[in-house]
């Protein structure tokens, strides 16, 4: 057959089989034009699902009478001119083919009038002939978009829509996640004469809630945890919920990149992941979430309806949204229900005035492959009703929340502050902090650069925790059982909880979890010798490396515990640590591993101890060591009830 020219209203139909899928498609076009022309007040009117008739109304900026013609032509565009405005899109639309697209199977009408016009212009256009025609028209600053009778002239398509009620449905869902996007437009809809939704613009956080509340239900609000990180050209903030405002289905997961909705595959793999520890199978993460890159860093033309984008830096997008999420999970769990055992829960309130645990979040440095940024997480609770959220399934279940009794722990700091005296004497400076050392030396501590000694403690009658009373000089938990009071060093628990999640169960290896995107790490020959040598040992931990040539190793997978680490300096320091000796063990490696990724943090909340001391007892069991590395200590009051007594 003979190659041609395909006819200009022919090529606009196929372009309309991309473009427009069903009515809501039409909206969201419409939609993003008025955004994209300044519009603050956007009107859209459907009848009978949007078969009958879709207008569209704002307050923009207009379209001058000498463009409305060529507004309808095949791409033609106000918001691209060279290959340079291609590369940085800011826009929404920018191809240019949808009101040329939508025309050729409609009856279209485009009304508008710009500022500098003392009249209004309409043109029309009606299916496959596309011939344009201008008249007058009555009409304020703005434009109005009406399509009639959609897929009139193709009857074939017009076969495969659905019922009036599910095409209504899409276009009201696609109104929900442009509403979360523009919270300055106000936005109102219209089925059949009726108002359906109307959402007023909110410029405070207040109104903003509202609006998003407004959208996802109060139920997600209650359950909201606000988010927000920044580096470098990356921004990340919204709302995501703790695992108690996990849906069956997944109908709350909005997610926008440079104000553009997306059902990005990678996005949505760095959130699941987030919540791979937090939900069980059947259940669905809810979030809004806005992700705002340098658009010369993103490509957004890759999808037909422009719902993928592509990412020049996948990995560090992707580890960036993970790292953000799972730090906000961890310290809404922290701040709004507290992971504690039964043994480790402090006492009932006694009376006074109580108070909810909800403090400011510390400042936060994720680590990416590409550096090593500081940033800033803040985590919140937006409602009261987000103190019924529970804690991931990797916890214990069914553990009170923490309610602080301020006279009680004020009581207890003054009785006990001769206590922290001595212990201020008997702990100096050095012992808190992290010493650095190879763990090829000799007579290496189980948790090495930890400041626990490998001599017996005098904890010899200590079998259990038991009960977390209060925070002492900001790093020593006082904790009472049956046989009477201790103190921790949380510093060195910290250290021990983390040594623990390398233990090896039953001999059985630690389950590497795949990266998404292979990490490749530039290596000398050595490193690669030493690679070949250790690698089984290190698949015992659940690193997974893989040798590329002589001169790069790809790290295809660790451990959770190395999820947030700086994978590309950790990975180089640990091959350069087991060149210095070829009879390295595993308990060496582990020690060694956990001194790099724990750190002495000056101070610690009773929450944080709460549940730090809940996750050492549930990661070391039966086998927690009470009774070495000298981070348990028992209190003896003898002297000071004597004194009372006297």
């Amino acid at each position: 057959m003979a190659i041609k020219i395909l006819p200009a209203r022919l090529a606009n139909q196929i372009a309309a089989g991309e473009v427009v899928e069903r009515p809501a498609s039409v909206v969201k076009e419409l939609v993003e034009n008025s955004i994209d022309s300044g519009a603050t007040r956007i009107d859209v009117d459907i009848e009978k699902g949007g078969s009958k008739l879709i207008r569209v109304r704002d307050n923009g900026s207009g379209i001058e009478k000498d463009e409305l013609g060529l507004a309808l032509s095949r791409h033609a565009t106000s918001k691209i001119h060279s290959l340079d405005d291609l590369e940085a899109i800011l826009s929404l639309g920018f191809r240019g083919e949808a009101l040329a697209s939508i025309s050729s199977v409609s009856r279209l009408t485009l009304t508008s009038r710009t500022a500098t016009q003392a009249e209004a212009w309409a043109a029309y256009a009606e299916g496959r002939d596309m011939a344009v025609q201008l008249t007058p028209a009555a009409h304020p600053i703005g434009t109005t978009v009406e399509v009639v009778d959609l897929f009139f002239n193709t009857p074939a398509r017009r076969k495969f829509l659905r019922t009036e009620k599910t095409e209504f449905s899409h276009i009201d869902e696609l109104l929900k996640r442009i509403a979360l996007s523009c919270f300055s437009v106000s936005i109102t809809l219209r089925h059949n004469g009726k108002v359906i939704r109307q959402y007023r613009s909110a410029k405070t956080d207040l109104q903003i809630e509202k609006r998003v509340a407004a959208v996802c239900g109060n139920n997600f609000m209650d359950h909201a945890v606000a988010i927000e990180l920044n580096h470098d050209d990356l921004k990340l903030k919204g709302w995501i919920t703790t695992p108690d405002g996990a849906r069956s289905q997944s109908d709350l997961q909005y997610c926008y990149v440079n104000g553009r909705m997306m059902r990005d595959k990678l996005i949505n793999h760095a959130i699941r992941q987030s919540y791979e520890n937090a939900l069980r199978p059947e259940q669905f993460a809810t979030y809004v979430l806005f992700i705002e890159v340098d658009p010369h860093q993103v490509d957004v033309n890759v999808h037909p309806a422009k719902h993928e984008v592509r990412f020049h830096h996948a990995r560090l997008v992707h580890d960036f949204i993970y790292q953000a999420l799972s730090d906000a999970l961890a310290q809404s769990i922290e701040l709004v229900k507290p992971s504690v055992s039964k043994s480790a829960y402090a006492t009932e309130p006694v009376g006074g005035d109580d108070y909810s645990v909800r403090e400011s979040v510390p400042v936060h440095q994720p680590q990416h492959a590409s550096s090593n940024p500081s940033a800033n997480t803040q985590a919140w609770d937006s409602s009261p009703g987000a103190a019924r959220s529970s804690s991931p399934v990797s916890y214990p279940s069914s553990r009170p929340s923490s309610i602080v009794q301020k006279k009680q722990t004020d009581a207890y700091r003054a009785l006990f502050e001769p206590l922290t005296s001595v212990a201020d004497e008997e702990c100096d400076d050095s012992e808190l902090g992290v010493v650095e050392q190879g763990f090829m030396e000799q007579d290496v501590p189980p948790v090495s650069q930890s400041p626990m000694e490998k001599h017996e403690s005098s904890a010899i009658n200590i079998t259990d925790l038991g009960k977390a009373l209060t925070v002492i000089q900001d790093v020593y938990l006082l904790m009472q059982n049956a046989q009477g009071c201790h103190l921790v060093d949380l510093n060195k628990a910290e250290a021990l909880r983390v040594q623990g999640q390398f233990n090896l169960v039953d001999g059985v290896m630690l389950k590497a979890q795949p990266l998404l995107i292979p990490l490749n790490i530039p290596m000398s020959a050595e490193d690669i010798e030493t690679l070949t040598t250790y690698q089984n040992l290190l698949l015992t931990l659940g690193i997974e490396l893989t040798a590329r040539g002589k001169s790069s190793v790809m790290v295809m997978g660790v451990p959770q515990p190395l999820r947030k680490q700086n994978l590309q300096q950790l990975i180089p320091d640990l091959l350069s640590e087991l060149q210095k000796d070829q009879n390295v063990e595993l308990p060496l490696i582990t020690q060694w591993i956990t001194s790099k990724i724990v750190v002495s943090k000056p101070k610690y909340r009773l929450s944080e101890a709460i549940q730090l001391v809940a996750e050492l007892e549930q990661i070391w069991g039966a086998y927690l060591p009470y009774h070495q590395y000298n981070w348990i200590q028992p209190v003896n009051f003898s002297e000071s009830i004597a004194a009372l007594q006297s």
